[in-house]
């Protein structure tokens, strides 16, 4: 069966019934993977609207334009601590493929890692991009510069906190935000914190999974409560 490649382009680059390859991607398809007059491929404008297009004279012909229907209905934000060596990297990669809308960075108390570089983050929007095309997503999740915690605490949030006395995950309506910690979990200045502006506090269960774990295992548990997965 013939692969049908799928890239995420600029908006502006998909206009009309017939356009040139698109800049961004001409070099994916020309030379790396060799795409030839006939061939097909499916270009995303990041709305949630998809072109299936067939090459032609090193323009894009359009034959049909139409809403993607593999996004979640329900939009969950993942706030992660950042993590050291390649643990973010997992955490964007599988949470994009299980349907994350969005990512969300903090530096905590126990962080080992305290900063990202410029090359780092685009390193990590790179992987968005590149996972949500493999997923057939409709869109690439957003991936923000690191913030403090306190500036993801709002209303509905719930920081997952392990074995600190909180509700079940289950036990609770989903939420749009999750807020999971680092290696070490969270402080209890942190958790202090996070009560005293409203941040509702829950665990998965019984045993501690690795910081890099739970952002899938989170996204999965929450997004089959709501009805995209079986």
């Amino acid at each position: 069966m013939t692969t049908l490649h799928r890239f995420f382009v600029l908006p502006e680059e998909a206009i009309g019934d017939r356009f040139p390859v698109p800049p961004s991607i001409r070099r994916q398809v020309e030379r790396v993977l060799r795409l030839r007059d006939g061939d097909q491929l499916v270009l995303l404008t990041g709305d949630g609207r998809e072109a299936r297009c067939r090459l032609d004279d090193e323009a894009c012909v359009v034959e049909e334009r139409r809403t993607v229907t593999t996004e979640p209905v329900h939009r969950l934000t993942v706030v992660q601590a950042l993590l050291k060596g390649d643990g973010l990297e997992e955490v964007i990669q599988q949470g994009t493929e299980l349907g994350v809308a969005a990512f969300r960075l903090v530096v905590t108390d126990r962080c080992i890692a305290r900063d990202l570089t410029p090359r780092k983050l685009d390193r990590l929007r790179a992987i968005a991009r590149e996972s949500a095309e493999q997923s057939e997503r409709g869109i690439v999740p957003d991936v923000a510069e690191p913030e403090p915690l306190d500036a993801a605490f709002s209303d509905g949030a719930v920081l997952l906190a392990e074995r600190e006395g909180g509700a079940r995950l289950r036990d609770l309506a989903p939420p749009s935000t999750v807020i999971i910690g680092p290696e070490g979990g969270f402080s209890p200045a942190e958790l202090e914190a996070a009560g005293r502006a409203g941040v509702g506090l829950a665990g998965l269960g019984p045993r501690i999974l690795r910081a890099r774990t739970v952002a899938a295992a989170v996204a999965a548990a929450i997004l089959s409560r709501t009805g995209d997965f079986a």
